[in-house]
């Protein structure tokens, strides 16, 4: 049974419709996006902040109806962090558009337009796991910036997007170094 609606995975196939020509809201090369999935430890995490903050948020509840005002606010103003935390760490992660590279730290976001990149590749070199501070022997997707700091590695096949999928990885370090390619160029 065919579906009446578009998915990002397919157009439709109803002629008159949409053609080859028109592009659909995926191919807007000018928006920023992420070439690749949120990885489950990511992910995971996320949902379990939100959890933490609904708990939270029933407490601030049970404060306000004790007829505590400062004490709720408090614990409200908890929750929010708490949310603002989970959404921050879904965002982290590295982001392409025709305008350039970016890459989203929890706290601090780096953008590069295409032209300042000298290249982009991939390197075995020691990664840290699941961005804690121990090390393992792991490949990692690098920027180089010709007479320039170097950028902190973009991807890395041990960090909470990629931990134990090695082809998303694979997958994920060869359009970024694709989109490189292709508008280092331009």
């Amino acid at each position: 049974m065919p579906l009446p609606f578009l998915t990002a995975d397919r157009a439709v196939d109803a002629p008159g419709e949409y053609s080859d020509e028109v592009a659909l809201p995926f191919d807007d090369r000018d928006r920023w996006r992420r070439p690749y999935r949120p990885g489950p430890w990511r992910v995971a995490a996320g949902a379990m902040l939100l959890l933490l903050a609904s708990f939270v948020l029933f407490a601030a509840v049970i404060i306000a109806a004790a007829r505590e005002p400062a004490g709720a606010l408090a614990v409200l103003g908890v929750a929010v962090l708490v949310i603002a935390s989970s959404l921050r760490l879904l965002r982290v992660g590295v982001w392409v558009s025709e305008a350039g590279l970016r890459r989203v730290a929890f706290f601090s976001t780096t953008t590069v337009a295409w032209p300042r990149i000298g290249a982009v590749h991939t390197v075995q070199q020691p990664v840290r796991w699941l961005g804690l501070p121990r090390t393992v022997q792991g490949q990692a997707l690098i920027a180089e910036r010709p007479g320039a700091e170097p950028l902190a590695p973009l991807l890395t096949d041990h960090n909470a997007d990629f931990l134990g999928r090695g082809e998303a990885f694979d997958r994920a370090a060869d359009l970024v170094e694709a989109w490189a390619d292709e508008y280092r160029r331009g």
